[in-house]
């Protein structure tokens, strides 16, 4: 068999992705336990708050991660099958496209669980009502930091939710940054990858999601 990835395998690339935990950007993963905790403090009827990540990146990789595991719903990203016999990397299950994003958007929407739609991705398209749908789009806040989020951006926004893209110094100009996401009023600001709660985008985060929830 020709093996182009050698004896890769999604094991391998969980492993390595748990290897990554410790590079989280500032701030994680203790945002996630600070949002949470905020919401059962409140203790708002019929209220929960959830975590997703939407990638075009591999998603074994992702789910190495213990925090991953520990904090997210659900994780949607580039998948490899493997060969049943030697159990290495064979071919591509899943490649996550631009617009591909969007499609996991209305799985969350319309409460479709990762798993039922692996075996049933068809149920995306069914029709069911705005109003009985558990996750409104008005009631998401979506972070991104690249061209490939903009179909997200401009959906979330549509649909009355608050998108926040993400600007590294040094992978372009703050100009370029401007010109693709605010100037274009793609998202609502832009902000360096720092999540903590004294933060700019971490203290956003702590802020916007309440107005976003339907009491």
């Amino acid at each position: 068999m020709h093996k182009p990835l050698g004896e890769l395998t999604n094991n391998k690339l969980a492993a390595f992705g748990a290897e990554l935990d410790a590079t989280w950007f500032a701030g994680l993963p203790e945002l996630f336990d600070d949002l949470l905790s905020i919401v059962a403090a409140r203790q708002f009827r019929d209220i929960s708050i959830e975590f997703y990540i939407i990638s075009g990146g591999l998603q074994a990789l992702i789910e190495g991660s213990q925090h991953v595991r520990k904090y997210f719903s659900g994780v949607y990203g580039c998948q490899f099958a493997e060969d049943q016999e030697s159990g290495v990397i064979s071919q591509i299950k899943r490649c996550v496209t631009f617009t591909e994003k969007t499609r996991f958007l209305f799985e969350i929407n319309k409460g479709i669980s990762p798993a039922d739609a692996a075996t049933q991705p068809h149920l995306v398209n069914q029709l069911v009502p705005e109003e009985s749908r558990p996750v409104p789009f008005n009631n998401m806040i979506y972070v991104g930091d690249g061209l490939t989020d903009i179909p997200c951006f401009s959906l979330i926004e549509k649909g009355g939710g608050v998108t926040f893209g993400v600007f590294q110094s040094g992978e372009e100009s703050a100009k370029q940054a401007f010109q693709r996401f605010l100037e274009t009023k793609r998202v609502r600001s832009l902000n360096h990858p720092e999540y903590g709660k004294d933060a700019e985008l971490g203290s956003l985060l702590g802020q916007r999601w309440q107005p976003l929830v339907r009491t």
